[in-house]
């Protein structure tokens, strides 16, 4: 998947002090979704697991969104075939996992019940330009919000005509991402083709609240570390970690390669690691305190990648929040292929993988 439109400049860079390697992480199962006849792509533009760490679904240029059970790898539960590609997956909070929030690169928001893997709601609100994310408040999960290449940033809620705007801001340039911030508040943070991300309060949308203007190019991702903490990944080839209360760049984060694809951006908010892909085929971790990478892993094939004739890249990633001192990160290629990472704390007893 490429990025609408990245200005071409170089990023800025950051000292920060040594890290420490202080978890261990090893490949725990693998899921091969081979290309069809070698000739249609399968890469996966989105990895999200559920609240309880029991299920991820991937989704991307397939046409598929699938299910999986982590206690079954590598089998997939159940697919579901989609009109289009897709570009963002949610589960719905309160659902109990039955129902998950999709949006596309026609245009359109799709909400799917799983039980009888049937859409049960859907709006065409951006003119049929691609949507890059959609997600779904906290706060009151009937609430949506989604960002596309049309440069608006729409707020719906289906109880009030039919899941027609009921907030809209126009930003004059693609919108990549949106995220509702997962602590109860009402913050909702924005990124944009335009360089910076934007955080609101969505019960006065008129101005933001913050706005971080730091990136170089194109910021793809935004991603609530805390109540008051924002990570953003952008084209520049870096993460920036963001202070919402007074717009503070807090810490840079640069290793991973990063210039015109969506390679994913995930938090683990329990202990502060960030994980991201790279263009350079390979998965990053790393720890809020410190810069640089503390675990890089690459990539390699499975089971061969058709007739790509572009180098592979990781395009997805995604944490489980459940644990503590024990995680479990799940990242996805550009050949289709699902990697499960396990990792523990390197004080307790090594990861038997």
């Amino acid at each position: 998947m490429n990025h609408p439109n990245p200005p071409p400049q170089n990023p800025d860079q950051e000292q920060t002090s040594s890290p420490k390697f202080e978890w261990d992480f090893c490949v725990s199962a693998v899921v091969s979704s081979p290309v069809t006849g070698g000739h249609i792509s399968d890469t996966l533009g989105v990895i999200e697991v559920n609240s309880s760490g029991t299920l991820f679904a991937t989704g991307g240029i397939a046409r598929k969104i699938r299910i999986y059970n982590f206690n079954s790898l590598p089998a997939c539960e159940f697919y579901i075939f989609t009109p289009a590609k897709l570009s963002s997956l949610k589960w719905k909070p309160g659902s109990a996992g039955k129902t998950m929030g999709s949006a596309d690169y026609d245009g359109v928001v799709t909400e799917y019940d799983l039980e009888t893997q049937m859409p049960v709601f859907e709006r065409d609100e951006h003119s049929g330009k691609r949507v890059w994310s959609m997600d779904y408040s906290s706060h009151d999960p009937v609430v949506g919000a989604s960002g596309s290449d049309d440069g608006t940033m729409q707020i719906w809620d289906p109880r009030h005509d039919g899941g027609k705007c009921v907030a809209m801001v126009q930003f004059g340039s693609p919108v990549c991402c949106v995220e509702f911030s997962p602590f109860g508040g009402r913050l909702l943070a924005v990124g944009c083709a335009d360089r910076k991300a934007y955080v609101y309060d969505v019960r006065k949308m008129v101005d933001p609240i913050a706005v971080f203007d730091g990136h170089q190019r194109t910021v793809s991702y935004t991603r609530f570390l805390d109540d008051r903490t924002v990570m953003t990944s952008g084209t520049d080839g870096c993460l920036k970690m963001w202070n919402t209360e007074d717009q503070r760049l807090i810490r840079t984060y640069t290793g991973h390669t990063n210039q015109k694809r969506f390679v994913g951006l995930s938090v683990w908010r329990n202990q502060g690691l960030i994980g991201c892909g790279s263009e350079s085929n390979q998965v990053f971790v790393y720890d809020k305190r410190w810069g640089e990478p503390i675990w890089v892993h690459g990539f390699e094939p499975e089971g061969g990648t058709g007739t790509r004739s572009e180098p592979g890249f990781v395009s997805s990633i995604c944490w489980s929040q459940v644990g503590d001192d024990e995680c479990t990160l799940v990242g996805g290629g550009s050949d289709g292929v699902v990697k499960i990472f396990s990792g523990k704390r390197k004080a307790l007893t090594s990861v038997n993988c």
